[in-house]
């Protein structure tokens, strides 16, 4: 099995723990093809929301991972999430299934609480997720209260600044909300740290993006 893994911001810490949770649940008789574009995010950080550009080399990197015989994407960039969605009636047509890191997620902390604490370190990644959020939430007939988190002076931490930083803004709203969600995947390693700090739920999108793939290829039909 050929599993495309698209990135946008890529570190090593998304890296290993995307890798990591996929051979978790799909074990290690796998491909694992990794297409990146750091640009794209850059783009998007600097416009605050996707234009067309960028949209273009992510369909791009989406149709070379198509073109190598990929089985089926995951996409691991929140930021990117609506681009994802608008593609996914060509997925269906050409029956390579493109899977959103995060909705899932979403759909957990939905489940869970009615306020929700949403933290990431980019707005161009705050207002994607929330958007997410808000629309599983209307599919599940489900209203909920969002809080942002706008992590700042996290770039260029080391991971033990990064997460005294995460923690520190987590304390902030660990009394107001029901579920603490990570809008970016690099942030997963923070997860466990802080749910034991604050005795609250954390969700972060790696573990719930390779449970839904898992889930595709099931419904795919391929092992």
């Amino acid at each position: 099995m050929k599993i495309g893994l698209v990135y946008t911001g890529v570190t090593p810490e998304l890296i290993e723990l995307v890798e990591r949770e996929i051979r978790k649940q799909l074990g290690s008789n796998i491909e694992l093809l990794s297409y990146k574009d750091p640009s794209i995010i850059s783009e998007v950080v600097e416009n605050n929301y996707v234009t067309a550009n960028p949209t273009a080399r992510l369909v791009k990197m989406f149709m070379q991972a198509v073109q190598d015989g990929v089985d089926i994407i995951l996409n691991n960039c929140s930021s990117v999430g609506e681009v994802v969605d608008a593609c996914q009636d060509l997925a269906k047509y050409i029956g390579v299934p493109i899977i959103r890191i995060d909705e899932e997620m979403c759909r957990e902390a939905v489940r869970c609480g009615n306020k929700i604490g949403v933290m990431a370190t980019l707005e161009s990644t705050l207002n994607p997720t929330k958007k997410t959020i808000l629309h599983v939430a209307r599919e599940m007939g489900k209203q909920v209260e969002l809080v942002d988190v706008l992590v700042e002076g996290g770039f260029g931490l080391n991971q033990e600044e990064f997460k005294e930083l995460m923690t520190k803004y987590a304390g902030e709203i660990a009394d107001k909300v029901d579920v603490i969600l990570f809008a970016q995947g690099s942030m997963a390693y923070c997860e466990e740290y802080i749910h034991e700090k604050y005795q609250k739920m954390v969700l972060s999108s790696p573990r719930f993006g390779a449970r839904a793939l898992k889930e595709a290829i099931i419904k795919k039909g391929i092992k």
